[in-house]
């Protein structure tokens, strides 16, 4: 199964080496064609305002929430969830806009605030199915999910903010799952990407 990584900029590598983790093919995403072979797509923690830039100029952001729009699956972790937001607290830069939430940048401070926690994410660490046990969670220059819309599921908190939600097809997080060894998230998405896979496969057949 392919799943892509926007590979523009920022945490691509980790998140590459993740999803062959779990035993999945991933895509280096930088074009449309390399768009079209994916499943599912990745965006990856880095710099939002040069990847939501990167993305106008090379023309990848329609076709990206065209596919969203479809029912494919994106997980944007970091940045990635600032990309989907559709409002980012006291910014107008260059976003793909999918997702009912309200999203603070650097909510948790700078680098020297960076901190790691256990956390419970609902439909993952309480699921013998991915593993029952807290998730080791690295918050590095993170956003915050300030609000999320009613059709928006919140799975995982922090001191009483949203860390993790999942509107649909798109799942959104603050934290880096891809710095740790622990791989339960990703194995969630991926099976969010298998789910679509299949049910597209039995519209066809």
């Amino acid at each position: 199964m392919k799943i892509g990584v926007l590979s523009y900029q920022g945490d691509v590598s980790e998140h590459m080496d993740a999803v062959r983790a779990t035993g999945n093919e991933p895509v280096a995403v930088k074009s449309v064609s390399s768009l079209q072979t994916v499943g599912g797509l990745i965006l990856p923690g880095g710099e939002s305002t040069c990847q939501g830039k990167l993305l106008v100029r090379f023309g990848l952001d329609e076709p990206i929430r065209a596919r969203i729009y479809e029912g494919m699956p994106v997980f944007g972790t970091c940045t990635g969830a600032i990309l989907l937001a559709k409002e980012i607290e006291g910014s107008s830069q260059p976003r793909l806009g999918t997702m009912d939430i309200l999203i603070a940048r650097n909510a948790f401070g700078a680098q020297v605030d960076s901190f790691e926690t256990d956390m419970h994410i609902k439909g993952i660490t309480d699921d013998p199915n991915y593993g029952i046990g807290p998730f080791r969670a690295f918050f590095i220059r993170a956003p915050l999910i300030r609000h999320a819309g009613p059709h928006v599921d919140v799975m995982a908190t922090y001191d009483g903010n949203i860390v993790l939600a999942r509107q649909g097809n798109m799942l959104a997080c603050s934290f880096h799952p891809e710095m740790g060894e622990d791989l339960r998230v990703h194995m969630y998405f991926a099976g969010m990407v298998e789910d679509f896979l299949s049910k597209k496969k039995e519209a066809v057949g």
